[in-house]
């Protein structure tokens, strides 16, 4: 449904996202893979929530589950849920499992 003019958006937007991290794998030299696939989940989250790439805040436990098994070895999708706040801040930590 579209937004009328006086209206504005809602106070907090929350969604889940898988985040496709395979060209991580490949890309970069294999001694920098996590630190790509940080890089690729804050690219992912600008395009997909609308927010500033220094507004993005990525979780410690996101950063030590791509770190777990090394630089080298990373997941080749992970399931985040993104939170925007009303200031413009995006909170990305890892989804719940169920």
């Amino acid at each position: 449904m579209a937004r009328t003019p006086g209206e504005t958006r809602t106070e907090e937007l929350e969604r889940e996202f898988v985040v496709p991290l395979r060209a991580s794998k490949h890309q970069p030299a294999r001694h920098r893979r996590a630190g790509h696939a940080l890089e690729t989940v804050r690219r992912f989250m600008v395009r997909h929530m609308h927010g500033a790439p220094e507004k993005i805040w990525i979780d410690p436990r996101l950063n030590t589950y791509i770190w777990r098994r090394g630089a080298q070895h990373i997941p080749s999708k992970i399931r985040v849920k993104a939170i925007r706040f009303e200031d413009g801040l995006i909170e990305v930590d890892l989804a719940e499992e169920s």
